[in-house]
């Protein structure tokens, strides 16, 4: 049987779903994509997309206004009525960063395997330098988790304030 809109959209979001090893549920979307493809009304999926929105609020950043992008293609992929993909920039990903940084360090302080590297022409310090680049980015991803539009208002002010 063919699924109808609503029920590839709660597939989407589905934790269930994901090809990260991370949780949807413990971050917050920055931003989002979906599409669409088969014979469906653009009015229900632009409807079932703003009800996950507006029912899962908690999910999605405020701060970024209409982050949601979809689109519809009227051809179906072969062998299925309709399908959708999704891909999604959520802060929950900072958790499989730290993970494979947590391993990286482990190994890296026993210089496992850098021979192979270092053999080749890399040097030790590019190692350091993508643990700490790894590192920024767990903390930024932390950083948008917990802003909210207050704080990005006074950030908004500071910088009117600079220009002047």
């Amino acid at each position: 049987r063919a699924l109808t809109v609503p029920e590839l959209t709660q597939q989407m979001f589905d934790a269930k779903n994901m090809m990260a090893a991370s949780d949807p549920r413990h971050g917050r979307y920055l931003t989002a994509a979906a599409m669409f493809r088969g014979r469906m009304s653009t009015k229900e999926v632009d409807e079932q997309m703003l009800n996950v929105q507006n029912k899962n609020s908690s999910y999605f950043v405020e701060w970024i206004p209409n982050n949601m992008k979809c689109s519809v293609c009227d051809i179906p992929p072969k062998g299925l009525k309709m399908s959708a993909t999704f891909i999604g920039n959520n802060t929950a990903i900072q958790e499989m960063f730290k993970r494979v940084s947590e391993q990286f360090t482990a190994m890296f302080r026993r210089k496992a395997f850098l021979h192979w590297y270092t053999g080749e022409g890399m040097d030790e310090m590019e190692f350091t330098e993508a643990e700490s680049n790894m590192n920024d980015l767990v903390s930024e991803y932390q950083q948008y988790q917990d802003a909210t539009v207050e704080e990005e208002g006074e950030f908004d002010e500071e910088d009117e304030g600079e220009q002047y």
